[in-house]
């Protein structure tokens, strides 16, 4: 909808509404002559009304659509040729008057969108070989330096290479704590640098940033259909001829032309034809203000009916920042430094989460990396193996899971067994390592529990999800211990370890065959099939792009709090349309007893739709500003907000 579109609606609400007040003030003024200058005010206040109703009406028809304002038409001409020039007149004012209410609230609901259009940043700074240079910021290029000063909007989604500085992400995630950032952390378009200086280097630029997706994701939002508005689209195609059909019956029973034409208007489901759409707009809107983007109407309702949610573990229960705390050798073979220097120069091969720690921990150690290993293979599920080289010396390394070891054919040292137990059932990953041809030792990896986790966890499941899954390829007690923490252990509750991607599709698809209705929640690559299986699937919005394109359901701030607003407002909504359903077709069925009662006539009874419509759309409205008190409680707790978030608050 434009503003030329709501502009144009509201001139010609105003004009055909001082027509009537004029009719009005010429009837009370009375006599024949300034009745039949009433009879000229009338008629051409329902000209200007009825036009635009008219050419509505006939668009629909061309495309074969019997639309609401074909029968509103029909009934304001047949009002002019028998002469009933009041009831045309009042007729068509109140219908283009509830016209331009929905358009108006549509518009207001839609504002919100217009701000973000208008946060977006225009230009940047970016280094480049003759110094630093401002460019319009679709001319940026993936990997170029980007420089953001303190007030500066961020341009690009990119990683801090140099600087410090505090972030105002609200845009992004819908909270107002500014965070911290430095080296290695992830910035956002369309974020604001409060203080301090950063240099990025631009991951993603233009359409592909994660701001540009909001405002795509919304839109796309906004003109999907839920299930529901669907059978009402399907309802009214042949609802409108059907009433046609039964005002003509009328009117061959009754030889009453005005009973017809009145039983022709009052059955106009006007409040119906918006009371989902309003309804979805609202509720999706408020979903993205607080950090979840749900792609269209029918991801909604499929997100209300949820009943059990399968997670991924690292980076969706876990923040996805593992650290290697461990590092125990089975024997005096190696040093701990040679160890991880071996490990991490393999790990140079690996886009793997836990092979970039392990490459970022000898980094961090000071030891210097190997040139890039050779024969690199993956082991699928198991972990990596490969030829190390340095200095005219070869070594053969492995590391991985206990997968790998089965894989390549050694046991576990009884020497490491118990020690790598403990460390699992404490919540630590461990990769074994593997040194030509004998087990050199293990590392220890601990992926610390999203702090919001289990209090959102136990509020999802006061509010309905019945069934909660944790999935990983991490080991057994590592898995069971995590679940533990967030609360994954009721009796209807399932825990599944060392599983490959096609693992995790066969348990999702499991799940449905047995009736429940699934939402999977992940983070990466390998989750994204699970992803697409689910009847609903959600994703981290740090995660990868595959998961995210995937995903019906993004998390933009990669936090459950999100998760449980977008769950709350979803059911919130649904309820809401069956509230705007009910008032709409009661509204119907109650005027068209008056009618047929003879107590209902043709402008009273369309007044008594416009406040139909009114009711609707205040009642959609509600849903702008409704926000899960669980979800709020837990944003605000300063154990839900990222530490950085928190050091940035004693900063201010």
């Amino acid at each position: 909808m434009s503003l030329t579109t709501l502009t144009s609606k509201s001139r010609v609400t105003g004009i055909s509404g001082a027509l009537l007040l004029l009719a009005l003030a010429l009837h009370i003024l009375g006599g024949a002559d300034l009745a039949t200058a009433r009879d000229v005010v009338l008629i051409i206040a329902s000209v200007i009304a009825g036009v635009p109703i008219a050419i509505s009406a006939w668009q629909a028809l061309r495309y074969k659509q019997f639309s609401i304002d074909l029968l509103v038409t029909i009934a304001v001409g047949g009002a002019l040729i028998i002469g009933e020039y009041t009831e045309s007149a009042v007729v068509s004012f109140l219908f283009v008057f509830g016209s331009f209410l929905e358009l108006r609230t549509m518009e207001k609901t839609r504002r919100s969108l217009r701000e973000l259009v208008d946060l977006a940043p225009q230009e940047a700074e970016v280094v480049r070989a003759d110094g630093t240079v401002v460019v319009p910021v679709d001319e940026v290029e993936v990997g170029e330096r980007v420089v953001v000063r303190i007030g500066g909007r961020v341009p690009v989604d990119g990683t801090v290479v140099h600087g410090h500085g505090t972030v105002d992400e609200a845009t992004i995630t819908g909270e107002p704590l500014a965070v911290t950032k430095e080296d290695g952390d992830q910035v956002w378009s369309g974020t604001v640098v409060e203080s301090g200086y950063l240099e990025l280097r631009a991951d993603r630029v233009g359409e592909d940033t994660t701001f540009a997706q909001i405002i795509e994701l919304v839109e796309e939002a906004q003109d999907s259909k839920a299930r529901t508005q669907k059978f009402l689209d399907r309802f009214a195609a042949w609802y409108t001829p059907a009433i046609v059909v039964a005002s003509v019956l009328a009117l061959v029973i009754t030889r009453d032309i005005r009973f017809a034409l009145t039983f022709l208007v009052i059955a106009c489901p006007g409040a119906l034809v918006i009371s989902t759409p309003v309804s979805l707009v609202a509720g999706m809107g408020n979903a993205a203000r607080h950090g979840a983007l749900i792609k269209g109407g029918d991801a909604l309702e499929k997100l209300a009916r949820v009943d059990t949610l399968v997670l991924d573990k690292t980076g969706t229960i876990t923040q996805g920042k593992p650290e290697v705390t461990d590092i125990v050798m089975a024997s005096d073979a190696y040093s701990e430094n040679e160890l991880l220097r071996l490990v991490g120069s393999l790990e140079q091969a690996s886009e793997h989460p836990l092979g970039r720690t392990l490459v970022k921990a000898t980094t961090e150690r000071g030891l210097e990396l190997t040139a890039s290993p050779a024969g690199v293979e993956v082991v699928t599920g198991g972990g990596i193996r490969g030829l190390v080289s340095e200095g005219g010396r070869t070594w053969a390394v492995a590391v991985g899971s206990e997968r790998l070891l089965t894989e390549l054919g050694y046991a576990v040292p009884d020497s490491l067994a118990q020690r790598a137990l403990a460390l699992e059932q404490a919540g630590s990953t461990v990769s074994w390592v593997v040194i030509d041809d004998a087990v050199a030792g293990l590392v220890a990896i601990t992926d610390q529990v999203r702090p919001e986790a289990r209090e959102a966890i136990a509020a999802l499941r006061r509010k309905g999800i019945e069934h909660f899954v944790l999935l990983t390829g991490d080991n057994a007690h590592t898995a069971g211990a995590v679940a533990a923490q967030v609360g994954i252990d009721g009796p209807q509750d399932h825990v599944a370890a060392q599983l490959l991607p096609q693992d995790k599709v066969a348990e999702v698809q499991r799940l449905r065959d047995t009736g429940r209705r699934v939402a999977m929640i992940g983070d990466g690559i390998n989750d994204a099939p699970a992803i697409a299986t689910a009847d609903v699937g959600l994703a981290m919005g740090g995660g990868t792009d595959v998961s995210l394109q995937t995903a019906d359901v993004v998390l933009v701030g990669s936090r459950f709090d999100q998760l449980l607003q977008a769950r709350t407002i979803s059911r919130a909504t649904l309820w809401n349309m069956a509230q705007n359903t009910a008032i709409a077709l009661g509204t119907v069925v109650i005027l068209l007893a008056g009618v047929v009662g003879g107590v209902v006539h043709m402008a009273s009874g369309m007044l008594v739709h416009e406040i139909s419509v009114l009711v609707v759309i205040l009642n959609a409205m509600r849903l702008i500003r409704r926000r899960d008190k669980d979800a709020a409680r837990i944003a605000a707790t300063p154990s839900a907000v990222p530490r950085k978030a928190r050091e940035s608050v004693h900063v201010g």
